[in-house]
């Protein structure tokens, strides 16, 4: 196996130097700046940034650098084993991954999760790139065969607020909350209900100008069909870091809030203004991530067992706790797998970035991915195929 760095060498020499220099040029002009959009685009491009932190330094030195560095070794040995018009398909996906709002993501995981069943005893082939087939990878072990469809689903589909909308709001509130606290020496809490939700941009500058108006006519609360704002004194006890103090915000309003810290830039030590934001109703992102799983089964041929992988964008380590420690996506993959729909599917796997860039690492789904198997599937008591459809949980 190659070094890290040679690894990223010859993945940005697959992909083209002068490809790879123009994102890089994009994502440093995009990622620009201390808000909170800013740092959301910093973590949604963090593969990329990563693969640019270990060619800069010559080596991996973190978990996730060394994960990256071993998932883009698989792409470009698959991609040496690969006929030319397979190699052309694996470019196309290469270009569409470093333009527009495209990133590595939905490659490291196909590459994943080839890795992880061949370390399952199966052999691999990538039937996807290599023979233009509906399905990504075909897996063979003791004679039996599964293909397996992988896809990317995004947590902010089952979200009332989006977080998108959410950080551009608090970016768009910020200058004239650091200045009010400048004016208003103290500690705050303003809590935002939003009824119908928060999704798209249209609603965000009658927002703004609300809270705004409530702040300048110092006015505790705030009522219409669009939001609900209340304003308390934070009664938080004061934390020693940002860390500390968002660990403690989180445990008093759940992984389900949005929220958001502003500091004066100068003036009374301590001041704080922080926003906890919630919907009128609770997340289903357990529920929107199932519903990929049926569009999914389109691309599996039904003449073999099935898998859907799917990697989970767009949640935090809080959030995919919450969702794994209150079986929800248990939940849905389970209901999934009752119906009509899953009769090709003999297991359904999830996983998010925290498996993809740090497999074993504290809080990880074991063996790096959650898999749930369907009972009713005749391939389901399979022993040729139990390492990859056993379930998890």
């Amino acid at each position: 196996m190659p070094t890290s760095h040679a690894a990223v060498q010859q993945f940005i020499r697959l992909a083209g130097e002068r490809a790879w220099a123009k994102r890089l040029s994009e994502l440093e002009g995009l990622t620009r700046g201390a808000g909170l959009s800013a740092r959301a685009l910093q973590q949604r491009h963090a593969a990329e940034l990563l693969v640019q932190r270990i060619r800069t330094r010559g080596a991996a030195t973190s978990g996730p650098e060394r994960a990256i560095a071993a998932l883009l070794a698989e792409l470009v040995a698959t991609a040496a084993t690969l006929p030319a018009q397979g190699r052309e398909r694996l470019r196309d996906r290469l270009d569409t991954a470093l333009s527009g709002e495209g990133t590595l993501i939905a490659l490291l995981h196909l590459a994943a999760t080839a890795r992880t069943h061949r370390a399952q005893g199966f052999a691999v082939a990538w039937s996807g790139l290599a023979e233009n087939a509906p399905h990504d990878l075909l897996l063979e072990r003791d004679g039996r065969a599964m293909e397996v469809a992988c896809d990317i689903a995004s947590a902010e589909e089952g979200r009332w607020v989006h977080r998108g909308d959410w950080f551009a709001l608090v970016d768009r509130l910020n200058p004239d909350l650091q200045a009010w606290l400048a004016a208003h020496p103290g500690r705050y809490l303003l809590k935002m209900t939003l009824p119908e939700g928060l999704a798209g941009p249209a609603a965000l500058p009658e927002l703004h100008r609300r809270v705004m108006a409530m702040l300048r006519h110092e006015e505790g609360a705030s009522t219409d069909q669009a939001v609900v704002l209340k304003l308390d004194p934070l009664v938080l006890a004061a934390a020693a870091d940002q860390a500390a103090l968002a660990e403690g915000l989180r445990a008093q309003f759940g992984h389900e809030a949005h929220l958001a810290v502003t500091q004066p830039p100068q003036g009374a030590a301590g001041s704080l203004f922080v926003m906890a934001a919630r919907a009128g109703r609770e997340n289903e992102v357990a529920v929107a991530i199932a519903r990929r799983f049926t569009p999914m089964t389109q691309r599996l041929s039904g003449r073999l067992p099935g898998i859907l992988s799917v990697l989970i964008e767009d949640t935090d380590r809080t959030e995919w706790h919450a969702l794994r420690d209150r079986l929800e996506i248990e939940g849905a993959a389970r209901q999934f797998l009752t119906g009509a729909e899953a009769r090709k599917v003999v297991c359904v796997q999830c996983l998010s970035r925290l498996e993809l860039f740090g497999q074993g690492a504290p809080g990880a789904a074991p063996e790096g991915r959650l898999r749930f198997r369907n009972p009713r599937h005749p391939a389901a008591k399979d022993a040729a195929l139990a390492p990859a459809i056993l379930s998890t949980m």
